[in-house]
């Protein structure tokens, strides 16, 4: 059965477009027009993938201009950062335009992942309020973990029938978490995807590029262990935007209490929830929905002064799990572009030994390139990669 999106099923009628994402970004001239930039420039977004020694590649990556009502930016920054802002005074960016980059981690084959590539961002652009209702009853039609579920964060919307409000963008990441999940349903039943999505939106000044602006906000949506890392100026100190959600995690742990001891862990000390998956939010993974395997996003919002932050690093669990987080953000430091920080990054964990799939993705903020202070793991990565020197991985190569 092939996979259709749901949103291509949406009516026409629609006060949003089936289809306004693209892949360039608007940007203000100085003479009060706009440039297209393409996003597939490894100087404006570095990515860099390997296979490792897995015979298929499973990981796969997006970016992408997309567009959401004024009002619902308006909602979120009102919610989220107290901040009151007017749409209709800023002209260039009455579409709503916002950098979507997006990192999906396959497992069980590449399907539920390059599906997630090529669709989760115009899902998540076309959904609305009134496909909540068959959303959410969806996802408790799963039976088990999901029986008394409430509705996260479209709750209200659930409890209020008649509540009309415009979607928050966390509001809107849900839906369309669980939209793709739906869609994916009848496919992906011993598959599945962790997702990581960046959303960047430049504040100030109006229509300025993302890596040249003075205040940006961030909102990252995940579910699994892929990583969203941001660097400083000052250090180039990480600040982690995810968490993972692996069942053995305190937070993941008292969600699933009420499912009952579903945690193995093998003789090498690795936790499998059912004994199977390593994460217990992701897409896909139709099998282990009622045993609490849940679509839901963890949501984190972040207000940026763009010249502190040097760049923003999204890595797939083949780096995740070999590099840490300040080695990640370190490799990128020094690099020329984008497109060299992320080929560091996987080149890296190459050397170390790494057999997964390994991806970077690197997006330049306005700080690049100007980190101050010492490359705290300098030293660190010179010794690991002095230990790796002889290893199975190393004679391979």
């Amino acid at each position: 059965m092939p996979l259709v999106p749901r949103c291509l099923r949406l009516s026409t009628t629609s006060s949003i477009p089936l289809r306004r994402y693209h892949d360039y970004l608007k940007v203000a001239t100085p003479d009060g027009r706009y440039a297209r930039v393409p996003l597939s420039n490894p100087k404006v977004i570095g990515a860099y993938s390997i296979r490792g020694t897995r015979s298929h590649q499973e990981d796969a990556y997006a970016a992408y201009a997309i567009h959401v009502p004024p009002d619902e930016i308006r909602s979120s920054l009102e919610k989220n950062y107290g901040m009151v802002w007017d749409p209709g005074t800023l002209p260039l960016v009455k579409d709503g335009q916002l950098l979507w980059v997006g990192i999906y981690d396959g497992h069980g084959g590449a399907l539920v992942s390059r599906y997630l590539q090529h669709h989760l961002h115009e899902i998540f652009e076309s959904v609305q309020p009134s496909d909540i209702e068959p959303a959410v009853q969806w996802l408790k039609s799963q039976g088990g973990y999901f029986r008394r579920w409430r509705g996260g964060l479209l709750q209200p919307y659930v409890a209020n029938p008649s509540h009309t409000p415009p979607l928050r963008l966390e509001q809107r990441a849900e839906l369309a978490f669980i939209e793709a999940d739906r869609s994916l349903a009848p496919n992906a039943v011993n598959c599945g995807s962790t997702v990581s999505v960046a959303l960047l939106r430049s504040e100030k000044p109006v229509g300025a590029p993302f890596w040249d602006a003075e205040e940006l906000e961030l909102t990252v949506a995940h579910c699994g262990d892929t990583r969203v890392l941001l660097a400083s100026t000052e250090g180039g100190k990480v600040t982690p935007m995810t968490e993972h959600h692996h069942a053995e995690m305190p937070r993941e742990s008292a969600r699933l209490l009420r499912m009952g001891s579903g945690l193995v862990t093998d003789s090498f000390g690795e936790a499998r929830w059912m004994g199977a998956l390593a994460n217990t939010r992701g897409l896909g993974d139709g099998r282990y929905k009622p045993f609490g395997v849940t679509p839901e996003p963890d949501m984190k919002h972040l207000h940026l002064h763009g010249p502190s932050w040097s760049h923003l690093v999204l890595v797939s669990d083949g780096v995740g799990s070999i590099a840490s987080d300040q080695e990640i953000v370190d490799l990128a430091r020094s690099a020329l572009d984008p497109s060299a920080a992320a080929r560091a990054i996987v080149g890296y964990v190459e050397d170390l030994g790494g057999e997964d799939n390994a991806t970077a993705v690197v997006v330049p903020l306005p700080g690049w390139g100007r980190v101050r202070g010492e490359d705290m793991t300098r030293e660190l990565r010179r010794y690991r990669r002095e230990e790796a020197i002889g290893s199975e991985r190393q004679r391979r190569m």
